[in-house]
């Protein structure tokens, strides 16, 4: 049996619709609505029940402080040592990520599971190109403000690692041991993401981003010093994938990765109100 964690979740859903066909993956959610779906809820201890689950796919659940997050992956690692699972795929964070503030949990996780007696696969994911369009979407006027700099992004479409994450749970004995790092092949500036929809690239300064996440009331205190990290980390050159030694992305894949701006793109334009 296949256990989804975070099942409910974007990269989730695009993990269960890649096995969709087979009968022997469950999905965790918090909210379980059907027999093929296990409550797990990373906040609740007791729902951690992995029984019967040879392989499970821990997709991180890194909305949180980092004591929260850590609290939640050690608690799923020792329930399914306890329960008997053989092998623990794991969604971390690309290796050239350790600037950001939201790395440290990550990297806990691979050392708690390196440490442990579980089988595991450690998949370390590039950022999102669907999240860099949430972080560097055009205004009304199709001005993009974010402060990349001059720095790149080597963004990754989500869905090219919920495939990768699904072919190696689907098959995992092969992949013990190994930590592949996913980043995109094409990094991709202000001015590529401009271009992309027509617009302009004005980059700002990181205290008018301080302030404008501050402003819109939606971002939660620990939210606003990781996004401020990734401005920072991407304008400072750090995440273009240069500092990668071996991209497992396309090998892993077994085809060439989906262009990363095709999926910024789309995600813009599914951002905007209907007309």
């Amino acid at each position: 049996m296949i256990l989804i964690t975070g099942a409910g979740g974007a990269l989730g859903r695009l993990v269960a619709d890649e096995l969709a066909g087979r009968d022997d993956v469950v999905l965790g959610t918090r909210t379980p609505r059907s027999a093929a779906e296990r409550r797990v809820d990373f906040d609740d201890p007791s729902s951690l029940d992995f029984t019967g689950v040879d392989t499970l796919l821990l997709i991180s659940a890194g909305y949180g402080e980092d004591d929260v997050v850590i609290a939640r992956h050690g608690a799923a690692i020792s329930a399914a040592e306890n329960a008997g699972v053989r092998h623990l795929v794991y969604t971390s964070l690309s290796g050239d990520g350790d600037h950001l503030t939201y790395a440290l949990a990550h990297r806990w996780t691979e050392r708690r599971l390196r440490r442990g007696p579980l089988a595991w696969t450690i998949l370390r994911n590039g950022l999102y190109a669907e999240f860099l369009a949430g972080i560097a979407a055009p205004g009304p006027d199709g001005t993009i403000a974010a402060p990349l700099g001059e720095g790149r992004l080597a963004a990754v479409a989500r869905a090219d690692l919920a495939a990768v994450a699904a072919r190696v749970a689907g098959a995992p004995e092969p992949h013990a041991g190994r930590v592949y790092e996913l980043v995109g092949e094409q990094p991709l500036g202000g001015a590529d993401l401009a271009d992309a929809i027509g617009g302009s690239y004005e980059p700002g300064s990181l205290g008018a981003a301080r302030e404008a996440i501050i402003g819109a009331g939606e971002a939660l205190p620990y939210q606003v010093p990781m996004l401020l990290s990734t401005y920072s980390a991407i304008a400072g050159g750090f995440l273009d994938g240069s500092g990668i030694g071996d991209n497992a992305l396309r090998t892993l894949l077994g085809r060439e990765p989906r262009p990363a701006l095709d999926a910024y793109k789309a995600a813009v334009a599914a951002a905007r109100p209907a007309a």
